[in-house]
């Protein structure tokens, strides 16, 4: 007869195999991050290392004036190409009426970046006509002409002779499609059928009737002849000139929307061709005027007094949590460290560009990071608490579990926003939305495995065991402690809550209406002028005297061999001369080589793209938050946010500090944050309905502020310590930055417990007033009910004197 294991020997040996799992996936994931870390390092970005400036000079054609509006068009073509060059950061302008200044961080190849830039890429599909033997610029007997230098010009009106692949003449028809009917092109490797590298286009529905027709019409023609072949020609070249396949039938043509360009491409090239075809044709033809190298933007006093704020506040953060935690706080910070190796490591491998306000946000996101770390051990806490747990370690198991839900919440709403800012948006707001989400799945890794494997480690050891005290888990804590002996019902009045939210938005709010917004040089565009000195200036010098003259947000950097460029606002020509004066007073003689006006460099389309995105982002945590709790938090959740979106504005508004695209990365990081905070207090709500079904919403809200209160302050207190340091420590290019996130973390926290929270009641009260009236035959929200004392009030206050 087999003897049976104990229950408590199988218990051990299952917790035993998850860690070893646990730790064997934390040490692969270190073990890949610190390989990656050490042979891929991170592209820096233009204000901290400079990069590639390329001059593209817009061409008028025969239809089209190379004017500021196709000019600008021009620049929305550039961005999307850009982007699809995997160049991360860019800044892109107009200078003057038809150049158009391109500056590309860490560009490796600076010559194929121009080359992709320059190329029109006007796609067209032509009918093949027939053969000639004319050359493309010759005459043929019957007065036929090629085309007059590059244009392709016709033999005939509507016509043009172009050789094909192979140096044949075809005399094509005028194009059926261009791009304009393309939907999307992919590159790919067709293996099956021995073509190699191939690029498929994709065409929209009207383009799709259109190729139907025209290889329906080539299909007329017997095999061989030239007129059963269709030209797909791109910027004036026959590219590829495929003969339609036998099985098409006569006026039938290919269906389905799609053909498949081959030719002899290699994967670059493939890709390339791509990407111009699904960029977009550029409205008029661009030539490269120059290509130099230029600086940083930012001097390295800036950079270094920005490194040495992030240090200290991390510094700073560790040491609260170690203070709060004791061991457990010492472990986390381990695994924070940890966290941003693995963040590090994951921006290098996707090819993310790091920017001085990036590397702020990603030196908060460690102090975000704290919050997944702080929920478990605020859980375990009150497990330990409890009573219900004979060891530290069986308070963290449950601490952990059942900090889960909300630490899934928070990051998968976060999740969410990143991935339609990635798709939807583009420029530095994509760039946020990679950078965002590297945070979120890092820091999940971070709480979930890392810190986890730590702590049940250390637990289990007898040492610890036998002093509990020393884990940080053992007691409550102050914070608790101090709410537990008084209890204050905070909701009893929420609709005061409610009015004082909304006074402070309005007045907040005002200063848009009465100040107006201050919009930077990337919005409203400026003044670009570029000296030629005769002694080299050093652009920090440079940036100190155009601060004493009246000019602090000036971007100063050095281009081409020992040139200075000054970008402002928009100057007067009385300030454009003591900008002058200021530079020639360090440089000796100065010329000015170039003075143009410049546009913005977040354009309108990009910020469409980007309101467009940030709307459908809040849309969709709307809505996951109405299917993992219930409409009313996700209502509460959202209006909470907007709330704090319109204080932040109307605060900077008030100031009179720039809306730049500094404040616009502060803007999105306040967003994540303050539904975070939103999610975590209503996951607390969720889980005490379903333990006290009997008491009152209004009780049962006030609970869960109290019981998650001790997690929002200690979070609190790790992202305030770092941006305190960086408003104090850093460079006055950052010091807006922190500025906008400390008003941003304190009116998150007051918003998810002094707004979302009442909101809530409220909406729940309407609810329920609505369920009984239709119960009672149609009576309002306001029927009367006998309360305690038998006189007759409100259904709302009834629930809430009931608790009193």
């Amino acid at each position: 007869m087999k003897r049976s294991r104990p229950p408590s020997r199988t218990r051990s040996r299952s917790r035993s195999r998850s860690l070893n799992v646990r730790a064997l996936l934390a040490l692969a994931v270190l073990a890949a991050s610190v390989a990656i870390a050490l042979t891929m390092p991170v592209r820096l970005g233009l204000d901290l290392r400079g990069g590639t400036q390329i001059v593209l000079e817009t061409q008028s054609t025969e239809t089209t004036k190379a004017d500021r509006e196709a000019t600008d068009r021009t620049v929305e073509v550039l961005r999307g190409r850009i982007d699809a060059l995997g160049v991360a950061e860019p800044t892109i302008v107009r200078s003057g009426e038809n150049r158009v200044v391109v500056e590309l961080p860490g560009v490796q190849d600076p010559k194929k970046a121009a080359d992709v830039l320059g190329r029109t890429a006007q796609l067209t599909v032509h009918s093949v006509l027939g053969a000639t033997e004319t050359p493309p610029g010759e005459t043929g007997k019957e007065g036929e002409t090629g085309k007059e230098g590059e244009d392709g010009r016709a033999a005939k009106d509507g016509e043009r002779v172009l050789p094909d692949e192979s140096g044949q003449s075809l005399r094509l028809k005028d194009a059926t499609l261009t791009g304009q009917d393309v939907k999307g092109a992919d590159a790919r490797f067709d293996q099956q059928n021995g073509a190699g590298w191939t690029v498929t286009v994709d065409f929209k529905d009207a383009g799709s009737d259109r190729w139907a027709k025209v290889t329906g019409e080539a299909a007329c023609h017997p095999a061989g002849d030239p007129q059963r072949r269709v030209a797909i020609v791109l910027d004036n070249k026959i590219i590829s000139s495929p003969q339609v396949d036998p099985s098409v039938s006569c006026g039938g043509g290919i269906t389905g929307g799609s053909t498949q360009i081959t030719g002899s491409f290699d994967a670059a090239e493939a890709r390339d061709l791509a990407l111009l075809i699904k960029g977009g044709a550029l409205p008029v033809p661009v030539e490269t005027i120059e290509q130099r190298t230029i600086g940083a933007t930012l001097g390295d006093e800036a950079i270094s007094a920005g490194a040495w704020a992030a240090v200290i506040g991390t510094a700073l953060t560790a040491l609260f949590i170690i203070f709060v935690y004791r061991l457990m706080g010492a472990l986390a910070t381990v695994a924070l460290l940890c966290y941003g190796l693995i963040s590090y490591a994951a921006l290098a491998a996707v090819g993310a560009t790091l920017t001085l306000p990036g590397l702020a946000g990603f030196v908060l996101a460690i102090g975000m990071a704290v919050d997944a770390n702080v929920l478990v051990f605020e859980r375990a806490r009150e497990e330990q608490a409890a009573r219900t747990r004979p060891s530290t370690r069986s308070a963290l198991t449950a601490g952990f579990r059942s900090a889960f839900s909300a630490i899934a919440d928070s990051n998968i709403t976060t999740l969410i926003a990143a991935a339609l800012l990635f798709f939807l948006a583009s420029g530095p707001v994509k760039g946020f939305g990679v950078t965002l989400g590297i945070g979120v799945l890092a820091s999940m890794v971070s709480a979930l495995v890392i810190t986890r494997v730590l702590a049940e480690f250390a637990a289990s050891r007898p040492a610890v065991f036998r002093r509990p005290g020393i884990t940080g888990i053992s007691t409550t804590g102050p914070v608790r402690d101090a709410l537990l002996r008084r209890n204050p019902f905070l909701m009893s009045r929420p609709r005061r809550w409610l009015a004082a939210s909304l006074i402070v938005m309005v007045v907040a709010g005002s200063g848009i209406l009465v100040r107006g917004l201050n919009f930077g040089i990337e919005f409203t565009g400026g003044r670009l002028i570029e000296y030629s000195t005769a002694d080299q200036v050093d652009p920090d010098r440079a940036r100190d005297a155009l601060a004493d003259a009246g000019f602090p947000r000036a971007v100063v950097q050095s281009s081409g061999d020992g040139d200075l460029t000054v970008r402002t606002e928009e100057l007067t020509d009385a300030e454009a001369a003591t900008v002058t004066k200021a530079v020639s007073e360090l440089g000796g003689e100065t010329e000015k080589l170039r003075d143009e006006l410049i546009g913005p460099s977040l354009g309108e389309e990009l910020r469409r793209d980007a309101l467009i995105a940030l709307g459908l982002a809040l849309a969709a945590q709307l809505a996951y938050l109405a299917v993992r709790f219930r409409m009313l938090f996700g209502t509460a959740a959202v209006s909470a946010l907007a709330h704090d979106v319109v204080i932040l504005v109307g605060v900077f508004a008030w100031l009179g500090k720039p809306i730049d695209g500094v404040f616009l990365a502060a803007l999105l990081t306040v967003i994540g944050y303050s539904v975070n905070d939103s999610v975590v207090l209503f996951d607390r709500v969720r889980e005490l309905m379903g333990k006290e079904r009997k008491t009152p919403f209004g009780r049962l809200t006030n609970d869960a502020i109290l019981q998650t209160l001790p997690r929002t302050v200690n979070t609190g207190m790790g992202a305030v310590l770092i941006l305190a340091s960086l408003a104090v420590l850093a460079d006055d290019s950052l010091t807006d930055f922190a500025l906008a996130l400390l008003i941003g973390v304190g009116v998150g926290t007051y918003s998810s417990v002094f707004t979302a929270s009442p909101l809530a009641i409220e909406l729940h009260d309407r609810d329920a007033g609505s369920r009984s009236a239709r119960r009672k035959g149609g009576k309002g929200r306001g029927a009367a009910k006998p309360g305690k004392t038998g006189k007759q009030v409100p259904a709302s206050r009834t629930e809430r004197q009931e608790v009193l």
